[in-house]
Order: C-alpha cells, then sequence, then structure tokens
C-alpha cells in the first residue's frame, strides 16, 4: 500500500495580515518538509485569517488575498519547498453566478488550493455555509459545487472547508463515490466547552461514512470574541484515532499513513458527478514512494479537564487580543473580590506579570479584608500594584450633588472608571473588564463604571464557574510546586460590590448556583418561561430572572468584547433587541 506522511499544521494567523500569515506557512511548511512530509496541510482562510467579515466585501481584499496564494505558490517553489504538496485556506472568487443566492460571478468565496511545484494545481470553496451562531457566511460567500481529488504518491486526496463534514451529504457521500483514499479537510472551528468530544465524534462518524482515513487540520489562537483551540485529528476510515494535537498550540502534528492505492482509472482533468457535486481530478504525482527507514510514533496529545480547558481558552483570548491589537501591557482595578482576581491571575498567564497593572480603589465602604486581599494577590503573582483612594473625588461630588442610594452607589464604580480609563490614557495600558456572565445577564453592572474597558476576559463565564477557575487554578500551581495566585480568603468570602455597608450581592440577586441554572436554561438553552418552571424552579425567581435578562440588553450591547467560552454568548451568538415589548407568560 502507498505511504505518506502528512503534516497537519495548526498555526495562529492574524486577520487582515496576509503577508505575515504567508510567512507562517512558509516557515511551517519548511518545518514539515524538513521532518519528511509530502503532504502538509493548513487551517481555513490561513492566509487571510477567520472571520474576516464585512472585509470579504472589499474587493482590494479579495484581490490581495488571491494574489498572495499564486505569489505564496512561487516563493514555496524559490525556497526549496516547491516538491512538497501543502493546502491552505485563503479567500477567493467565485467563477460564475449563484442563482439560489443571487449572487454575481466574482463574488467573494470561502476557498483552499493545494499548491505544488510553484502552481495553484487546484482550488476549491466551501460546500456548505454555516448560518447559525457565531457563523453568517450567507452574508459573504457563494457555496462551492466540486470535489477536487488530487493524486499524491499513489494515493486519491479529497479536499473540504470545515462546514462541508458537519452537514449530512455533500463532499462526505462524494469522496466515497470517488473512492478517495483520504479525505482532507481545512477548518476554523472555534472552541466551546465540551466541544472537543462532539468534534471527535463527527470526525470519527463522517470517516467512516466517506469509508477512508479522515484527516482534520484546525486553527488556533484567537480572534475578537472566538478562540480556536487547534485539536487537529486523523481517524481511520474504522473511525480509530491514529494521532492527535495538544489543544491551544500551535504545532504540527506529523503522521505516517498507510493509504489503499488509487484504483479509479481517472486521469488529469476527469470529471463526473457525486452527490451533485462535481468531481475533478489533479495528478500531482504518481510513483509510491518507499516505506520511511524510521516510521513516526503516533502523537496522541493528553486531553485536558474542563476546567483547565476553559482556563486556557480564557488565556488564549486574552493574550491574543492584546498582542494582536498592538498592547503590551493591561490595567485591572483589583477591588479584592472573586471577579478581578480571576482576570488579574489569567492575565498575568496571558502576557506575564511585569506587564499586568493593578489599581486598588477604595471608598469609605471597602473593607480592610477586600483591601489585604488585593493587595496579597499581587505580591503572590509579582504584579503591579498601587492604591488610589476614589474617596476625595466622591466627596467633592457628594458635596455638588448630594445623591443618594443607587446613584450614590453607582457614582462610586464610575469614579473608578474614570480613573481606570485616566491611567490607561496616561501610560497606554489596555484597560480589561472584571464582568461576569451572571452579571451581564441581569444587569448587575454599571454603565460606565464597572464596564469600562476594551476587552471583557470572563464575559462569558458565569458566576458559579468563576469560582471552580479560582480554586482549579490555585490548585494547578499547587501541583507545579508554585504559589497559588489568588488567596483563599477571595475564594471562600461572599461576593460583593461594596458599595454600601454590609452590601452582598445575594441582597439583590439569587444564589449564584441558582441564578446561573435558570440563566443557562433561559440564555443557552432558549427554554420559555413553562419550560423552565416544569424543571422545578421557583416561579417567583424564574420571573424575576427573565425580566432582569429581559430589560438589560441596552447594557449588554454596551459592553466591551470578550472571550466566548460558551455555546451562546451574548453578541455574536444571542441577538435580541433593545426595544422590545414581548414578554414569557
Amino acid at each position: 500500500m502507498p505511504h505518506l506522511r502528512l503534516a497537519l499544521n495548526q498555526i495562529d494567523t492574524t486577520v487582515g495580515d496576509i503577508a505575515g500569515n504567508s510567512d507562517l506557512v512558509v516557515h511551517w511548511t519548511r518545518h514539515a518538509a524538513e521532518r519528511g512530509a509530502q503532504l502538509v496541510a493548513f487551517p481555513e482562510m490561513a492566509l487571510t485569517g477567520y472571520p474576516v467579515e464585512d472585509l470579504a466585501l472589499r474587493p482590494s481584499f479579495v484581490d490581495a488575498s488571491r494574489s498572495a496564494l499564486v505569489a505564496l505558490a512561487e516563493r514555496l517553489e524559490e525556497e526549496g519547498l516547491g516538491g512538497t504538496a501543502v493546502v491552505v485556506g485563503y479567500l477567493g472568487r467565485s467563477t460564475n453566478a449563484s442563482e439560489r443566492l443571487g449572487l454575481p460571478t466574482g463574488s467573494p468565496q470561502n476557498c483552499a488550493a493545494l499548491l505544488h511545484g510553484g502552481k495553484v494545481v487546484t482550488r476549491l470553496a466551501k460546500h456548505h455555509l454555516p448560518n447559525y451562531g457565531v457563523f453568517d457566511e450567507y452574508r459573504y460567500f457563494v457555496p462551492g459545487d466540486t470535489l477536487p481529488v488530487v493524486r499524491l504518491h499513489g494515493v486519491d486526496v479529497a479536499l473540504a472547508v470545515c462546514e462541508d463534514i458537519w452537514q449530512d451529504g455533500g463532499r462526505v457521500q462524494a469522496a466515497r463515490q470517488a473512492e478517495a483514499g483520504l479525505l482532507l479537510v481545512v477548518n476554523a472551528s472555534p472552541y466551546e466547552a465540551d466541544k472537543d468530544g462532539l468534534r471527535l465524534d463527527l470526525v470519527r462518524r463522517r470517516a467512516v461514512e466517506a469509508g477512508c482515513t479522515l484527516a482534520y487540520v484546525n486553527l488556533v489562537g484567537g480572534q475578537d470574541e472566538l478562540v480556536f483551540d487547534g485539536d487537529s485529528v486523523v481517524v481511520s476510515g474504522a473511525g480509530e484515532v491514529l494521532g492527535r494535537a495538544p489543544r491551544f498550540a500551535e504545532t504540527c502534528l506529523l503522521l505516517d499513513l498507510e493509504l489503499p492505492e488509487a484504483t479509479a482509472e481517472t486521469g488529469q482533468g476527469s470529471r463526473f458527478v457525486a452527490d451533485g457535486l462535481e468531481v475533478h481530478y489533479s495528478v500531482v504525482a504518481e510513483e509510491l514512494l518507499p516505506e520511511p527507514a524510521v516510521p513516526l510514533s503516533p502523537v496522541q496529545a493528553p486531553r485536558l479537564d474542563p476546567e483547565e480547558e476553559i482556563y486556557q481558552a480564557l488565556v488564549t483570548g486574552l493574550r491574543a487580543y492584546v498582542r494582536k491589537n498592538g498592547f503590551s501591557s493591561v490595567l485591572i482595578g483589583l477591588s479584592g473580590g472573586i471577579d478581578s482576581a480571576l482576570v488579574a491571575a489569567l492575565a498575568v498567564d496571558a502576557v506575564g506579570a511585569d506587564n499586568v497593572h493593578c489599581v486598588s480603589m477604595p471608598s469609605a465602604y471597602s473593607s480592610q479584608h477586600s483591601r489585604d486581599d488585593a493587595a496579597e494577590l499581587a505580591r503572590r503573582t509579582g504584579l503591579h500594584f498601587r492604591t488610589v483612594s476614589i474617596a476625595p473625588m466622591f466627596d467633592a461630588y457628594m458635596g455638588a450633588l448630594g445623591l443618594t442610594g443607587l446613584a450614590e452607589e453607582n457614582l462610586q464604580s464610575r469614579l473608578r472608571g474614570t480613573l481606570l480609563m485616566a491611567i490607561s490614557n496616561q501610560e497606554n495600558h489596555l484597560v480589561l473588564a472584571p464582568g461576569n456572565k451572571s452579571e451581564l445577564a441581569v444587569g448587575y453592572s454599571t454603565l460606565y463604571g464597572d464596564s469600562v474597558g476594551a476587552f471583557g476576559p470572563i464575559k462569558d463565564v458565569y458566576k458559579s464557574l468563576i469560582f471552580r477557575l479560582a480554586v482549579w487554578r490555585n490548585e494547578a500551581a499547587v501541583e507545579r510546586g508554585e504559589t497559588p495566585p489568588i488567596p483563599e480568603n477571595t475564594i471562600l468570602k461572599p461576593p460583593s460590590a461594596e458599595l454600601r455597608p454590609g452590601q452582598v450581592d445575594t441582597d439583590s440577586l439569587p444564589d449564584y448556583e441558582l441564578l446561573d441554572a435558570v440563566l443557562t436554561a433561559y440564555i443557552e438553552q432558549d427554554h420559555g418561561r413553562a419550560e423552565i418552571l416544569a424543571e422545578g424552579y421557583d416561579p417567583a425567581v424564574v420571573d424575576r430572572v427573565i425580566r432582569l435578562v429581559d430589560t438589560a440588553e441596552y447594557k449588554r450591547r454596551q459592553y466591551p468584547p470578550g472571550t466566548k467560552i460558551s455555546s451562546k454568548g451574548f453578541g455574536r451568538d444571542r441577538r435580541q433587541p433593545i426595544t422590545n415589548r414581548w414578554r414569557e407568560s
């Protein structure tokens, strides 16, 4: 049987940086070729980064992507890498009009191509376009209607793009009819908690359906709210995992594959129709390769515990946002509470303690233990820490306005927000907002106060999970022989905004475990009032939570972006009207 050394390069691209992404492709192609790879694959739209959103509608950007693809093929040849077959995703154009979508010839397409010998050998456009959750590809792209099959060293390799295997039919069934020996799928599949099991089950099922080995290469890194976790995998036609890459890391998954020899009597330019797609063949290299003298040992990256997985996703998203937007340091209002403590720990892990600056901004209502907890976290982690009291500013406002009640409480939060933004302007730090998903859901935050900032690292994390992540991070430190970053008192004490004497969060909200359970049913699962009540929750609690969620949309619209880790985050996933008189009954 033919032998093929395959390299799946899960790389961290940057949207719009076509030159930098091209350099990455060359670097990792060389890395793989030096290790004997004959077929090298990169993720979906690797040349442009993903998702490009409305950049896809700019003709100049599409043209730049298409030109870069041709230049990349030539550069690989010039640098002695032209003999290696390289599959890479890019932004392309349709060659005919789409009657179904009413789009003209030349409309944007989500494409991939195989490069060899200094040329673009074959191209394809994504057939199934996702239009749910964070995806909006019907807005931008025309679907493809072909299945390219490339003959490489005696193996017929079929190509597909991400959603092509998430939907039934299409390229998976066509690959079976084409008798492909390998189905290679390039992906930019965003992270969600617990998605790796779902993804692996899908890949196994599609490999069995295609009747051949399936190789799945995925993006890593962060892009605005989205995080990509890699988790590239190769499975046999029987669904057996042959190799699996680590998560949240740029790497090359290198495997030696023994694949069936191509039997179809087809040659360059041969075509036929399978499952509504036109299958066309290209011949890159007919000769069979000898079995490797030193076969590679299969790589099976260890799986992550649930809290570790989410924590790594949050670190990855924060690091990417800071670095890709040109910042080197971050600024956090450190209150001594659990939310800002976790954000500080994430920031230290993401960009290093020397690039994390924290400010304690006590008022007359700030407890001594909270001040001490903030200082202790700074001592444990080594981040930069200062204290600036808001009391003089608060007294000046109160003397001028004489505020009371909620207005007095919110004034403290807004003074802190103003102070943070002033320091940010002066010292060029990126301000991180510490709000969590539970608070954002019910509007338990202050506009232009604790909601100020450029990024919300825990925006999509429920409060009950915040505590579990903090406990996990401390336990992980102990296992490594390090000092736990978060003071135990911060984790154990009742959450409080400390804006009035004796205040705790449960004065205004249900217990967080109960609140988060109702929120999950209402937000992630889209359950209505009757369905939630059927789960046994108190009607008074359910009615109150639903009302709070429905009336807080205007606040959420003004909150900064933050890393998405759930199946339905605020913003990209959940888009509710602000002006809305529909009420659950």
